[in-house]
């Protein structure tokens, strides 16, 4: 029964984990103003906890699952998953930078509003974080299936 809802709730966040970096996408609009900035930062913020929970759910479906660790860690279709569920994370890192600063500048400052390469820069790895999205899903079909290539 562990197995089932560890699986159940790794999928539940996964599919969360899409929703908010296609909700962060939609909202980064040209010409941010303070309060779609703070939104967008909250979103930002709830983006990177259920990562985590993502990642905490997932080492324990690896310990605790019934397939156990020797399927997972000698699984070349995992180590995809994970390199570019890795490869998300460090993306993600340019717009949650770029939403800090701009957070802190438009307390600072009223009628702050982004540069605009600043701005496409950002988005652009929104859609980058985006476009792996179906790169994990690909392999954790084939994980599931073939425990090697």
């Amino acid at each position: 029964m562990i197995d089932l809802q560890l699986a159940i709730a790794h999928h539940v966040l996964v599919v969360a984990l899409v929703a908010l970096i296609a909700v962060e996408f939609v909202l980064f609009r040209p010409e941010l103003d303070a309060s779609a900035i703070k939104s967008l930062a909250r979103i930002d913020a709830a983006y990177g906890t259920v990562a985590g929970l993502v990642i905490a759910i997932g080492v324990l479906r690896v310990t605790y699952g019934a397939k156990g660790p020797d399927f997972y860690l000698g699984n070349p279709w995992f180590w995809a998953k994970m390199a570019a569920f890795l490869a998300i994370g460090l993306i993600s890192i340019v717009p949650t930078m770029a939403l800090l600063r701009w957070r802190s500048a438009s307390k600072a400052e009223p009628g702050f509003v982004p540069p605009a390469a600043a701005h496409r820069h950002a988005r652009a790895h929104i859609a980058l974080e985006l476009a792996l999205v179906p790169v994990i899903l690909i392999c954790a079909a084939a994980m599931s299936r073939y425990g090697g290539f």
